[in-house]
């Protein structure tokens, strides 16, 4: 794995966001920071996700900010230039992962068959998403793909919440797991931010309940 990967093994649970204001960038930030979860993936699925990113990044050096929901190299192109330090996509894209690897960025793709992680495995890639995870067999099918790619690692995203979360933190070949449950949409809307702050705090207690 590379730095960046052991670092967000580390954290344990990466929040994705959706920011519909970039003004809610700075505040959520703060949360994360302050809670124990300094990462995000900062999904493209909004117009305010680039300079979300972008002022994360100015405002939080030390935090890992991500892109999520990259479909395309144009996309790649923005969030690498606000700032983000990885890129994740939902599916696995053979010609923006190259892309970006090319750039010098990590890049996880989504996977959930052998087929997609067998194209993956061809950019010598050890850390893939799983998505959606608990719709597609959740921890019971990781297990089942990790007994033949003896040397894989993976982030399952979907469908993880408090209520699973050990489950998954618990297998050592899960690097991090992707959740949005501590910074659900409608508490960014409201500006409910001291919400949002105490939801952190009990996930990273949760990760450190877990690996310690």
């Amino acid at each position: 794995m590379t730095e960046m990967m052991q670092q967000l093994k580390k954290i344990g649970i990466v929040p994705v966001v959706v920011l519909n204001d970039a003004e809610d960038a700075l505040p959520l930030g703060e949360q994360l920071m302050a809670g124990g979860l300094p990462c995000a993936e900062v999904t493209f699925r909004t117009a305010a996700a680039e300079e979300s990113i972008r002022r994360m990044a100015k405002a939080y050096p030390d935090m890992i900010i991500g892109a999520g929901t990259v479909l395309t190299c144009e996309q790649a192109d923005r969030a690498i230039d606000a700032g983000a330090k990885f890129i994740v996509s939902p599916g696995f894209n053979p010609k923006v992962t190259e892309y970006v690897l090319k750039k010098g960025v990590p890049m996880t793709p989504g996977v959930c068959t052998p087929t997609e992680i067998e194209a993956a495995l061809q950019f010598d890639l050890d850390v893939l998403k799983f998505f959606p995870a608990e719709p597609s067999g959740g921890l019971k099918m990781i297990k089942a793909l990790t007994a033949p790619y003896v040397n894989l690692q993976f982030m399952p995203t979907g469908g993880i919440s408090a209520a699973n979360v050990r489950d998954y933190l618990a297998y050592d070949r899960i690097v991090a797991c992707g959740g949005s449950w501590m910074v659900a949409g409608s508490l960014v809307k409201e500006h409910k931010f001291d919400e949002i702050g105490a939801l952190v705090r009990e996930a990273a207690a949760i990760v450190k309940e877990i690996r310690g």
